[in-house]
């Protein structure tokens, strides 16, 4: 039998919810209520209150009330039930959530389902669940399901779909994963096309060695979920191939995945191989929607929708700066690995970003700015040569050895 927590809005919502919370408790699990409400009272009773919600973000429930300010309401349980379902989750006291909203409401519960951890039932039936989910979704498996109707009332299709979120919790809780299935040390890759030949045959050479080798596109999205990945504690150890994200980020391009990317292992002390995969490119969309400040420079049209812009030595020269603070925050064996040859397909020699200078710049910075104490191996091809990859293979079996 699991415990199965029902986020929401209780003064508005408390009906829907209540409904939901007996469907779970008929089939032979147990529910706690957790209440967001703030502007009218609560219609289902809570185990957590609305007080405590509130408190857990420092905020005067009664004075937000006497304010009708549902705007500040809404910030404030924003704010506090992450605080309060994470510490839930921590001590063992709920399996799973499930939570009903519209705009408020959702906002309100993701951002809990959010600070829960990858594998974690969540489920989230919302009037917004159609449309552009990734504010609310984040880079956690969060399941959006469409309400259909409006969360106001009980009536024959909201009772009918209701009860299939009932179900779906229910069924997420009880599942199980097979035996044996989650033995083997996990490593996490990060990859791009440009570096596909290097990351197949690492994850071919490591799961030879008994590793399961999870694969992240770094496309924004993918270095995000990387990073959550590894702050969940599940990681042995991080094949940073593909760092190109932080090329994004510096230059404006479409797939950076902010400042924090490289954070999680450095902090968390997990073994970690960082390249500098695909750093000689920015992403943009289809021409035109490169920025006007950088007319002239070089540029690789990928397709249609996909326009690469080589990285300069100026910018090369700060991404080294960049990696480096990042690599000298680690409290965990790093390795950092140059290849010499190019760090892309398409930077080999002979091919449209061969850049010796912007290359040169990129080494040098991170060298000359990394702290005492860092490994740093220098290898004399490009970074999809089955040498280059069995080396990155070699140096991070051997950092989780040290660790």
């Amino acid at each position: 039998m699991a415990t199965i927590a029902v986020l929401g809005t209780f003064d508005t919502k408390g009906d829907e919810h209540g409904y939901v919370a007996s469907l779970i408790r008929q089939r032979g699990h147990q529910v706690l209520l957790v209440d967001v409400g703030t502007l009218e009272a609560p219609r289902l009773a809570a185990d957590v209150s609305r007080e405590v919600v509130a408190q857990a973000a420092g905020a005067d429930l009664a004075a937000i009330v006497a304010r009708r300010d549902r705007g500040e309401a809404v910030a404030v349980m924003t704010k506090g039930a992450p605080l309060v379902l994470a510490g839930l989750q921590r001590e063992g006291r709920i399996d799973g959530l499930i939570s009903l909203g519209g705009g408020g409401g959702t906002a309100i519960c993701t951002s809990a389902m959010r600070a829960l951890p990858v594998g974690f039932p969540k489920l989230m039936v919302s009037t917004l669940a159609s449309g552009n989910t990734a504010p609310y979704v984040g880079v956690k498996d969060i399941v959006m399901m469409p309400s259909v109707v409006d969360v106001a009332g009980l009536n024959r299709l909201s009772r009918k779909l209701l009860a299939q979120a009932a179900g779906a919790i229910c069924g997420m809780v009880e599942a199980k994963v097979p035996s044996g299935a989650e033995d083997k040390p996990v490593i996490v890759a990060s990859q791009f096309g440009n570096t596909t030949p290097c990351v197949t045959r690492a994850r071919q050479l490591l799961e030879e060695a008994g590793f399961e080798v999870m694969i992240f596109a770094a496309t924004g999205t993918g270095g995000r979920t990387l990073e959550s990945l590894v702050e969940s504690g599940i990681v042995s150890g991080v094949l940073d191939i593909t760092t190109t994200e932080w090329a994004d980020e510096l230059a404006g391009g479409v797939l950076t995945a902010g400042p924090t990317r490289l954070d999680a292992a450095s902090k968390g002390g997990v073994p970690a191989i960082v390249t500098p995969g695909c750093l000689d490119m920015v992403n943009f969309g289809e021409p035109a929607s490169v920025p006007a400040r950088y007319a002239g420079r070089r540029f690789y049209h990928h397709n249609a929708q996909v326009t690469l812009m080589r990285t300069n030595p100026e910018e090369c020269a700060e991404l080294g700066r960049i990696l480096a603070a990042k690599c000298n925050q680690s409290t965990g064996p790093v390795t950092v690995l140059f290849p010499l040859g190019g760090i892309s397909v398409i930077s080999a020699p002979g091919q449209p970003f061969h850049w010796p200078e912007a290359d040169a710049a990129l080494f040098g910075e991170w060298r000359k700015h990394l702290r005492s104490g860092i490994r740093v191996v220098e290898y004399p091809g490009n970074i999809n040569d089955p040498a280059f990859a069995e080396l990155c293979v070699r140096e991070l079996v051997a950092a989780i050895g040290r660790k």
